[in-house]
């Protein structure tokens, strides 16, 4: 794509998060732009960054076939300038008090998983969803000082504390423990009250010409809230291949539970499975970490030139990635123990806050209606290694919160169970070499 001969009209605005903004092209990529103005050098060393964590850390415990880690790219200032005043008007109000890095010129290009590059245009166009699943285990760390972590999950929780905060009107009834539990039955359960309540954890796209259109529970119909349900659970989120085409027959046999999953829990290789044990990379729960994070803390007070060899900020290469993997089980005292425990942490903080994009493209056949999909995971940047303390915050808020709710009750079924236990089922561990 060069870049000189770059055109605003012929991108349009495809969504954002906290961090950046997104913009895709009418054919085949999309661009990742970031809020913070920075100068150049800093924001093409931090989309950098994006990249190699994406690529030479995520992708080794995730699965190469779901990650797309893209590439910096250059663009020219006033083709960003009027891209930004082009897609201020399509964004969400509560948005746009954020604006567009528009001095670097730097973004991270990235394929257009909407419309990979294999589909052939049909007359029905591509469904597109992604979901947020979060962090799908109970913490069993030693250093857990609230019993209540160890029955009601996260998530839960932290619905307790938003909705006391006035950030959602309405408590999700979404567990995550529920779709990574592997059971048919409790997946079926996670993504009917992901739509019913999606908040910002679940989307449906229909992709056409002029951009994406987010259906809402008011549009969905019930046979095609059920036909995604089964289809998503079954076979899409639950298997270990890349994009693969199914027939109505084979649809048929998931539909009327004739094709099941292994009640012993989910694949080791697949998709859920994979980020699950990502997140399970946090095994010291924050309130075991902190202290660990105080101590490389006060090492580079007194050395602050140590931050280059600890990695703190980087470089995400194969050296970076032998520390997670090689990290000694247990503590022997060393500050290089303590820093690659966080670093460990953060990875498994980037698995707990990403997202799964499903792409649906239907397919000719002569002799059955067919589709065709893809799996991807997204938004995996790094987190920040000062985050640990605001993140050790964060959690005594949600979980004081909830204790001091006044029904103390994390809402899952009709009979509102009062944790997240009672139906809870261990995941099979994945044999290391897989993960690694």
């Amino acid at each position: 794509m060069d870049p000189d001969k770059l055109d605003e009209n012929d991108w349009r605005y495809h969504g954002e998060g906290n961090k950046s903004l997104v913009v895709s092209h009418i054919q085949v990529s999309v661009f990742k732009i970031h809020f913070p103005n920075k100068k150049s050098e800093q924001a093409y060393r931090q989309i950098q960054n994006i990249v190699d964590f994406t690529s030479n850390v995520m992708s080794c415990f995730i699965g190469e076939q779901f990650i797309h880690s893209g590439e910096v790219v250059k663009l020219p200032l006033e083709f960003v300038r009027q891209l930004s005043i082009k897609v201020q008007h399509q964004r969400p109000v509560w948005r746009c008090n954020k604006v567009m890095d528009i001095y670097s010129g730097c973004a991270l290009c990235l394929p257009n998983l909407t419309t990979p590059l294999y589909h052939q245009p049909t007359l029905t166009p591509p469904i597109c969803i992604e979901i947020k699943p979060k962090c799908g285990f109970l913490p069993s760390s030693k250093h857990v000082s609230k019993e209540i972590k160890t029955r009601v999950c996260r998530f839960c929780m932290h619905q307790h504390y938003k909705v006391s905060n006035g950030i959602w009107k309405k408590r999700s009834l979404y567990c995550p423990l529920d779709l990574f539990s592997g059971s048919r039955q409790r997946m079926t359960f996670a993504i009917r009250h992901l739509i019913e309540e999606p908040q910002n954890n679940f989307k449906i796209f229909k992709v056409n010409p002029w951009g994406l259109k987010q259906f809402n529970n008011g549009n969905i119909t019930i046979d095609f809230l059920f036909k995604t349900v089964q289809l998503i659970n079954v076979k899409i989120l639950s298997i270990s291949y890349g994009p693969a085409v199914l027939s109505v027959l084979y649809l048929t046999l998931f539909l009327f539970n004739l094709w099941c999953l292994d009640s012993q829990g989910l694949p080791s290789d697949c998709v859920l499975s994979r980020v699950l044990h990502t997140q399970r990379l946090d095994s010291l729960d924050i309130e075991g970490l902190f202290p660990l994070y105080k101590r490389v803390e006060q090492h580079l007070h007194h050395f602050p030139k140590e931050r280059s060899r600890l990695q703190v900020e980087g470089p995400y290469d194969e050296m970076f990635l032998e520390k997670l993997q090689k990290c000694p089980s247990e503590d022997d005292g060393s500050v290089e123990y303590a820093t690659t425990k966080v670093h460990q942490y953060r990875a498994a903080m980037t698995a707990k806050d990403c997202s799964i994009m499903i792409t649906l493209m239907p397919t000719s056949s002569l002799t059955f209606r067919t589709f065709s999909f893809s799996v991807a995971v997204l938004d995996l940047d790094p987190k920040p290694f000062e985050s640990v303390p605001r993140q050790l915050r964060l959690d005594q808020k949600v979980v004081n919160g909830y204790l001091r709710s006044s029904s103390g009750i994390c809402p899952k079924t009709p009979q509102q169970r009062e944790d997240c236990t009672l139906l809870f089922h261990p995941v099979r561990p994945a044999p290391l070499a897989l993960l690694l």
